[in-house]
């Protein structure tokens, strides 16, 4: 897979209706269930595509359904492929 080393990407996912159903609700459970929701959906997609230990998840994005990893060139093209995700975006620092 390379050197190793990673950067910081970001991985926005395509149109899901739970999300949508869940962030709707605007109250406290609901912006707990949405937390639970967002966060579970994303782990079980780095598992089920990258080896574990490969890669670090850092936050889920409420907002929109999307999330932070540190992860290899290689495991953001493996993830672009992935079913549900809509883009791959590596962190661009502003100087």
């Amino acid at each position: 897979m390379g050197s190793g080393e990673t950067d910081l990407y970001f991985v926005f996912m395509n149109y899901d209706p739970e999300y949508e159903r869940l962030r709707a609700k605007r109250t406290k459970k609901g912006g707990y269930e949405l937390d639970a929701y967002l966060s579970r959906k994303h782990d079980e997609l780095l598992a089920a595509t990258l080896e574990p230990g490969t890669y670090k998840k850092t936050v889920s994005l409420v907002i929109v359904d999307a999330f932070a990893v540190e992860i290899s060139e290689h495991q953001a093209n493996v993830l672009r492929s992935e079913e549900g995700v809509r883009i791959v975006e590596k962190n661009q620092e502003v100087a």
